[in-house]
């Protein structure tokens, strides 16, 4: 960490966060990937389509062309779905950072910083549902720099920030296939308190579950 800066967000980093950002997001492709053969309703259909093209065709090469036609579909629809979010995410609040995170006292936005590169991001903004949070957002640190303790001072940083506000809490959400994420926020006291669904028609059928945590906090230790 002594040559990583935590600094809070300049215009300039824009493109910057955005790499970084659809660089994460689509690292979870392939676990998505996994998750989605693991699903019994997917194992039912592949199963179902190879034993009736065995059967009808009395040949293995059409049901083996089938299935690897069903995998590769299937995989292109993960991709999409990861696609997908990353352009709503780039269209919505990382679009216009400074506009989003940087306009209200209670809502920020920092990168980490490695010898002039940016390495990390994370930001925060008051939580929708919950009026006494703020919602942890866009934690990442690019690959070459994970095992450094980059993702956790950024949470510092939020929890610092939160408490700062004078907030009670810090809430976030993470989905099934990010459990190293998981790991790292309950290492550092998260809780998870909620589990539901993804939106989305290819969501549902992955199973894709999204997870909610929260880091309550010592209000009394409010910064003057």
């Amino acid at each position: 960490m002594a040559s990583v800066q935590i600094r809070k967000y300049r215009d300039e980093d824009a493109e910057a966060v955005k790499e970084l950002f659809t660089l994460g997001m689509s690292e979870h492709v392939p676990s998505s990937f996994m998750h989605l053969l693991k699903q019994p309703l997917t194992q039912l259909v592949l199963m179902v389509l190879v034993c009736a093209l065995l059967t009808s065709s009395k040949s293995f090469l059409l049901p083996i062309l089938a299935a690897t036609l069903f995998l590769a579909a299937s995989r292109q629809s993960v991709v999409f779905m990861f696609n997908r979010y990353i352009d709503a995410s780039i269209k919505d609040d990382l679009g216009n950072i400074s506009e989003t995170y940087l306009k209200r006292k209670e809502s920020c936005f920092w990168v980490a910083e490695s010898e002039g590169r940016l390495v990390g991001t994370v930001g925060c903004l008051p939580a929708a549902a919950a009026p006494a949070c703020l919602e942890l957002k866009r934690l990442c640190v690019c690959r070459s720099h994970r095992g450094m303790g980059i993702a956790k001072a950024l949470c510092a940083t939020v929890a610092e920030h939160t408490r700062h506000s004078g907030f009670a809490a810090v809430q976030l959400q993470t989905s099934v296939v990010q459990t190293d994420a998981q790991k790292l926020y309950e290492n550092l006291g998260y809780v998870r308190t909620k589990e539901f669904s993804a939106p989305g028609f290819i969501a549902s059928v992955l199973n894709f579950t999204l997870f909610e945590y929260r880091l309550d906090l010592d209000t009394d230790r409010k910064s003057d």
